[in-house]
Formats: structure tokens, C-alpha cells, sequence
């Protein structure tokens, strides 16, 4: 028999050890900032000096200046142009890539560590190294920049294709091969058709990624409005050099609605 006297147990969300082992975590992370910040260099002087540097900087930037507006425009456009030649590139190319690192659907284990090794090397080198190793292939230029973006989405549009594809229904594919339908039936009319959404917004989405990370291509010398940017920057000329920054700012918010219209219009 329960005693109406006794106190009822105060609730806690943890336990005693719990609490110990949750206070235990944040001294060991508090512990890996501290060992970080001492092994890197920092000039702390410098960066109590920076909200004063930026101000008189931005002070620097006003007005911008637009006499040259024109040729940025036009290197505005060869950013557009090069994102989307790169990502329509990268589309195509990453389609097989897909195929053979999709576990229901590769040959045999050999093009599936293939394909999967394909996809880690694209996706664990910076578009900025890309461009920097194909400027020193075909030189300074929009070839480069269209490879190296081209190359580094093969790893991310495969990776969400195949993740895709492992993931469809098996009983269309089933029914398809047991009428004897061909593997490239197969494919067409019972793959295809399941992961047709995502393969949009995929690539949607990656030509977005692609507008930003083609603006920077110029700064290693492969093409895009980073040309201007770099060359502002290296003659102090800040008031150009803001006029390319809300060239960029503007690009990047016209892509942007641009594939959300896209994303509700075809998906």
C-alpha cells in the first residue's frame, strides 16, 4: 500500500550520469576550440582593427561606379552562359555514373566501386582546384571554368540520382522483367519514370549552385564576372569593385527565382 505521505520523486530530464557525461561532451568541445584557435596564427590586433578597416573599405566602395557596366553585363552573361553549359554537361555525363553506383542497378560489384569512386573524386576536390587544374590544361579561359564546374557536378547530381534509383519501387521493374522485356525497356519504363522528380529538381538545383560558384571562376583565370572582380581588386579601383559585387548580388537573386519558377513549373 502506497503511503499518502511519502513526496513524489522530483522529475529530471537526465539522469545524474547523464548530466555528467552531456557537461563531459561540452568541456571536450570547449577544449577543441581553444586547442584550435591556439594553433592557427592569428593577428588579434588586426581583427579588433577590422570593423574599422570595413567601414572605411565600404566608404571606398560608395558610389559605385558604372562606366564600365556594359563589359560587366556582358562577363555577367559568360557566368550565366557557363553555368548552364556546365551543369547541362554534367547532367548528361552523370546520368551513367548514376547507373552503375546505384546498388539495384550496376552490372556487378566492379562498376559499382567505379561508380562510387567516381563520385567521391568529384565531390572532394573545391570547384576553385578544378578550375585551377584544368587553367593549367587548357588555359586561362571559359573552357576551363566549364570543366572544372562540369566535373564537380558529376559527384553531386550522381550521388542524388543514385540514391534515387536505389530507392524506386521494385515491382514495376519486376513486372517488366518477367514479360522478357529488354534491360533498355526496363530502364525507359519502369526506372525512368520513378525518378524523373528528382532528376529535376537535382539538376535544377545544381545550376543554381553553378550560377554562385561560377562568379569566383575568374579570380584563378577561368572565365566569368570573377575577371572584373580580381582586376578591381588589384588596381584598388573599390568603386568598380562594388559594382561587380550587386552585379553578382543581382544575378544570384534572379537565379534564384528563376529556379523556384522552374521547380513549380516542372516538378
Amino acid at each position: 500500500m502506497v503511503s499518502l505521505d511519502s513526496t513524489p520523486e522530483e522529475w529530471a530530464r537526465y539522469t545524474p550520469r547523464e548530466r555528467m557525461q552531456r557537461y563531459a561532451i561540452f568541456l571536450v568541445i570547449i577544449a577543441a576550440i581553444v586547442w584550435a584557435l591556439g594553433s592557427i596564427d592569428v593577428i588579434w590586433p588586426w581583427v579588433l582593427d577590422a570593423p574599422q578597416q570595413m567601414g572605411d573599405l565600404f566608404g571606398r566602395m560608395v558610389p559605385p561606379d558604372i562606366t564600365n557596366l556594359s563589359s560587366i553585363l556582358w562577363v555577367l552573361l559568360e557566368t550565366v552562359n557557363i553555368a548552364t553549359i556546365a551543369t547541362a554537361i554534367g547532367v548528361f555525363v552523370s546520368l551513367p555514373v548514376a547507373y552503375i553506383a546505384a546498388q539495384n542497378t550496376t552490372p556487378n560489384a566492379a562498376t559499382l566501386w567505379l561508380g562510387r569512386f567516381i563520385l567521391v573524386a568529384s565531390r572532394s576536390v573545391n570547384t576553385i582546384i578544378w578550375a585551377l587544374l584544368f587553367v593549367a590544361i587548357f588555359g586561362p579561359g571559359i573552357v576551363a571554368g566549364i570543366v572544372a564546374i562540369m566535373f564537380r557536378s558529376i559527384g553531386f547530381i550522381g550521388k542524388l540520382l543514385g540514391e534515387a534509383i536505389e530507392e524506386i519501387d521494385r515491382r514495376p521493374v519486376e513486372a517488366l522483367e518477367a514479360t522478357g522485356a529488354s534491360r533498355f525497356k526496363v530502364i525507359v519504363y519502369a526506372i525512368v519514370p520513378q525518378v524523373m522528380p528528382t532528376f529535376w529538381a537535382v539538376a535544377i538545383l545544381r545550376w543554381d549552385i553553378n550560377l554562385r560558384e561560377s562568379t569566383v571562376l575568374g579570380l584563378v583565370g577561368a572565365g566569368g564576372i570573377g575577371i572584373i572582380l580580381q582586376s578591381a581588386i588589384d588596381t584598388f579601383n573599390w568603386q568598380e569593385a562594388a559594382t561587380v559585387l550587386l552585379a553578382i548580388l543581382t544575378l544570384v537573386v534572379i537565379g534564384e527565382v528563376v529556379s523556384a519558377w522552374l521547380r513549380k513549373r516542372i516538378i
